[in-house]
């Protein structure tokens, strides 16, 4: 098992900062949330009390809402920018961690977490979701996987040695710490999402603004001239159509608490 992907006050610092332009690149993100969804309403289970853990700006309790209307909602965050974009009335804000959960055990019906997961252990997440789940009661979460951000990981081993991107776990190895921590798997998908830019500036721009850039303790030095130039036309290898691409290796998990 790898520690998580980057120190935990430099991703809270990074979605800080990002909460106000969120939405206006969160394409992919609202795709994995809006086909989350989808598989949550295939499940028969009619929650009483909703976690959204790791809710960001709260595109996903519209939806959770309109599928639950009689549901309580908890929008679960340790952005507290993040927490402050939410219209009001529409859930209960909680600024805390994944994992270590200011809820009691077995008081949660079903916890809802779509790309946060990433940010944590899973070996200690999991258990913590887990444990706040009543027996029964399920964990919905889309989550990104090692193929992620691959162009840019691609392009990068051109120009130099260091890591770029962030190493995130395999779906195995999230299923793995579920099962071990008391969930059976109802359902699992995969699948790759995509986002667009007209150049890799712009393309940058967006990844840093969605929280998926490298945001550990180590600091870069700039690109120089040669080495951006270099680096382009690496990305530019990839350009389709639509623009350059970055891919979200996506991985969708139902499970329930035994």
């Amino acid at each position: 098992m790898t520690d998580a992907p980057a120190p935990k006050r430099a991703v809270r610092k990074a979605f800080d900062r990002a909460a106000d332009a969120y939405d206006a690149v969160a394409t992919v993100q609202r795709s994995a949330s809006d086909h989350l969804l989808a598989m949550v309403a295939a499940q028969t289970l009619q929650p009483r009390r909703i976690v959204d853990a790791g809710c960001g700006t709260g595109y996903a309790l519209t939806g959770l809402q309109q599928r639950f209307p009689d549901a309580d909602l908890i929008a679960l965050d340790f952005a507290p920018a993040m927490l402050r974009r939410h219209p009001p009335g529409l859930a209960w804000p909680l600024c805390a961690d994944l994992e270590r959960l200011p809820l009691a055990d077995a008081s949660i019906d079903a916890i809802w977490s779509s790309y946060a997961l990433q940010w944590c252990h899973p070996r200690k997440a999991l258990p913590e979701l887990a444990r706040s789940l009543r027996p029964g009661g399920q964990l919905w979460i889309a989550t990104l996987g090692p193929g992620t951000l691959h162009e840019l990981r691609d392009a990068f081993r051109l120009v130099d040695s260091h890591e770029h991107v962030l190493p995130f776990q395999p779906p195995e190895v999230v299923e793995d710490a579920a099962e071990d921590a008391g969930l059976r798997i109802l359902a699992s998908e995969r699948d790759t999402l995509q986002a667009w830019a007209p150049d890799l500036r712009g393309l940058l721009s967006d990844i840093k603004t969605l929280g998926a850039h490298h945001t550990g303790a180590t600091r870069r030095t700039p690109l120089g001239k040669t080495a951006w130039n270099k680096l382009v036309k690496a990305y530019e290898m990839h350009r389709t159509p639509a623009g350059l691409p970055a891919s979200y290796d996506t991985f969708w998990l139902l499970a329930e608490k035994t």
